[in-house]
């Protein structure tokens, strides 16, 4: 509000230096363009935004009951549950594939090998697998990457868990967590060589969504309360992350 009047002050100032009109006559059209402005302010900051905000915001009742974040095998802590889709496993598989992700291998000696090739000769792997994150005594259901660069050290990537029982529109609920794996570390909590993941977890989480719409597969995207604001949370490999907490669900099309 300061900046407004600042400008309105100085705006006056400037017509009546240029015009040489009266004071009087230019306080009051200064007078009339601050209370424009301000009415402008009040109509987008108290009315057009709150309900443009409504509009893209939905509290589910049903979601409110999810788990908010991962956990490794061995209970920590694991990366934020920050996405969902809604749709068949059909319509998730094929939603993916159409914008550019590839489903993730299952973990095993021949594809844990690959991922070290893909390292030390500099090749892609596109269908690497991703290490197992827990949602009470489940792991992942479906995993889908993104190479980025010439092999998996940079991937996106994000895991899938259906959700029974908290189904939107009578349509299966598929909670996610979206993150970008960055490099390699050694963790500090096991001591096993894994990735590390990039600390802008709303960032792929957007990128997700946005590859999906740009593929034509959603129908609709709300957002719901997830996580919470976390400044500096810590995964199940002690990678830091930040989050606003909100999960992004994209409706698919049918």
């Amino acid at each position: 509000m300061g900046a407004i009047l600042f400008l309105a002050v100085h705006l006056g100032y400037g017509i009546l230096a240029y015009h040489r009109l009266s004071v009087g006559h230019w306080l009051g059209v200064g007078f009339g363009i601050l209370v424009l402005m301000c009415g402008v302010y009040a109509v987008i900051a108290y009315w057009m935004l709150p309900r443009i905000w409504r509009r893209h915001y939905r509290h589910q009742p049903k979601i409110a009951g999810t788990p908010k974040i991962t956990h490794t095998r061995d209970g920590i802590p694991g990366d934020p549950l920050n996405v969902g889709l809604v749709g068949t496993e059909e319509e998730v598989v094929r939603a993916m594939l159409k914008a550019g992700w590839f489903p993730a291998d299952p973990a095993s000696f021949e594809t844990v090998l690959g991922i070290a090739k893909s390292v030390l000769l500099h090749r892609p792997d596109p269908t690497a697998p991703v290490s197992n994150l827990y949602i009470g005594d489940r792991k992942q259901d479906l995993a889908f990457e993104r190479p980025e660069g010439v092999d998996v050290k940079k991937r996106h990537h994000v895991r899938f868990w259906q959700a029974p029982g908290h189904e939107i529109e009578g349509r299966m609920l598929w909670i996610g967590a979206a993150t970008f794996d960055r490099s390699y570390r050694i963790s500090l909590y096991t001591g096993q060589i894994l990735h590390r993941i990039a600390p802008e977890v709303d960032a792929e989480r957007d990128k997700l969504v946005s590859d999906l719409s740009d593929a034509g597969e959603v129908a609709k995207v709300f957002q719901t309360t997830g996580l919470g604001v976390t400044l500096k949370g810590r995964n199940g490999e002690g990678d830091w992350y930040y989050t606003d907490g909100q999960i992004v669900i994209a409706e698919l099309h049918s």
